[in-house]
């Protein structure tokens, strides 16, 4: 297909069902809110305070070298940063060891616990998926640590790899569209759709994708989400259509107050439960709360939602793991 002219410093390729030459979209879903919602939000006075630190209930994880076999073993670093082991493979998702998710050093949502895993501790990291462009997701400092020390590829959506490559121009990168896959070391990767928007400042908004991955490996299928809305639970039935169910999905369930500003971005726990179950998922790893304040839902309010929503639901408490920094979550056979 013919590449269409693009006014798109990130990625300039052919239209498509969610790319119209210049912006990503969702189709048939929510357009981000613009700067007169952002302030009414802001300016709102609902935002409930939280602590300036909150010491987590697992001491800082040292982890083995590598994991083999049929075991899978996730280790929660904090928000959206997991060491997920499997298949003999290390894998980082959305990294992130700055202390503050901002396009500022000094100013912007700072880390109120520190790291489960320190960053001289990690084991070698053969793979990072970056799943979306967003100060807490895609950390420029931290890839940067990673590239020099462990040389790891980086898989993330189309666009992102462009704002990688200007800090880190040789890091070994792979850039997918919603529906392709890759293989690496064993395993495949295959890029797809969730709910959200990407920027990194006031003129790019929706110009580098934002993606779900499903990595297939020996030991099963993982699912893992850096951030989404609901939608209708239309991407997650798609998934377990594709895919057919998975053993662990990695799923947000923080950040998504007031809801009349969030629901397009951010799922609430009810809603990651429900993707859960329309998802075909054994088991949770449950993230995004309780590291950096984005929204207005108290530091603890997303895990008691959560307990709540899955007793409606009947989902056992083992099923579904709001982990917390440096816990390690072995996640059972099916």
């Amino acid at each position: 297909m013919r590449k269409t002219k693009s006014r798109n410093p990130y990625y300039n390729g052919p239209a498509s069902d969610h790319f119209n030459g210049t912006h990503f979209f969702n189709p048939d879903g929510i357009e981000p809110l613009g700067f007169g919602d952002l302030l009414r939000w802001q300016f709102g006075g609902g935002r409930q305070p939280w602590p300036k630190s909150v010491p987590s209930p697992y001491a800082a994880a040292k982890p083995d070298a590598r994991v083999d076999g049929e075991d899978l073993r996730v280790t929660m670093v904090g928000h959206a940063t997991m060491l997920v082991q499997v298949a003999g493979l290390n894998i980082l998702t959305d990294p992130v060891w700055s202390e503050r998710v901002s396009p500022f050093t000094f100013a912007g949502p700072k880390r109120v616990v520190q790291p489960g895993i320190a960053f001289d501790d990690l084991p070698p990291i053969d793979l990072v998926l970056v799943s979306h462009n967003h100060y807490d997701h895609l950390d420029i400092a931290t890839l940067k640590r990673l590239h020099a020390k462990h040389r790891p590829r980086v898989v993330t959506p189309l666009g992102n790899d462009t704002i990688i490559r200007r800090a880190v121009p040789d890091m070994e990168m792979t850039s997918m569209d919603w529906g392709e896959r890759i293989a690496h070391a064993g395993i495949s990767i295959d890029a797809e759709p969730a709910h959200h928007w990407s920027a990194r400042g006031g003129a790019d908004r929706r110009m580098a994708l934002w993606a779900s991955f499903v990595l297939s490996t020996p030991a099963g299928k993982i699912y893992h989400i850096g951030d989404t809305g609901f939608h209708h639970g239309i991407n997650y039935k798609a998934a377990q259509q594709k895919h057919g169910g998975f053993r662990l999905a990695i799923l947000p369930f923080g950040a998504y107050e007031p809801r009349w500003f969030m629901k397009g971005q951010h799922q609430n726990p009810r809603e990651a439960v429900r993707g859960m179950k329309l998802a075909n998922a054994a088991y949770v790893a449950g993230h995004h709360f309780a590291t950096f304040q984005l929204t207005d839902e108290a530091v603890d309010a997303p895990v008691k939602a959560l307990q709540e929503a899955m007793r409606e639901h009947d989902i056992a408490a083992d099923r579904f793991r709001p982990l917390r920094a440096g816990e390690i979550f072995d996640v059972p056979m099916l």
